[in-house]
């Protein structure tokens, strides 16, 4: 059976996923649209458009990524975090 998620739900899920490939291309900063294709596996409808901008948003107000015009990379903070849990 397909597991049904909220919106709330899926939110997190791009968040998780955009952090994540924040830190393994970590320290090369991307634009947004790279992440968007890599996110959507290449094929970006308005959707997952909107669902990336809320990540970016979401994330950034956390303090775990930062935003320069189109390019993002995670903070210092999510950085030390991701080192701190690899030991």
């Amino acid at each position: 059976m397909d597991e049904i998620r909220t919106p709330a739900e899926d939110d997190v899920a791009v968040e998780a996923a955009v952090l994540r490939l924040l830190l393994e291309l970590h320290p090369a900063p991307i634009c947004f649209e790279e992440l968007l294709r890599e996110i959507a596996a290449g094929t970006a409808d308005f959707a997952q458009h909107d669902a990336l901008e809320r990540a970016l948003r979401d994330l950034a107000a956390s303090g775990l990524l930062h935003r320069n015009g189109d390019f993002v990379l995670p903070s210092r903070a999510a950085v030390r975090f991701d080192e701190l849990l690899a030991r």
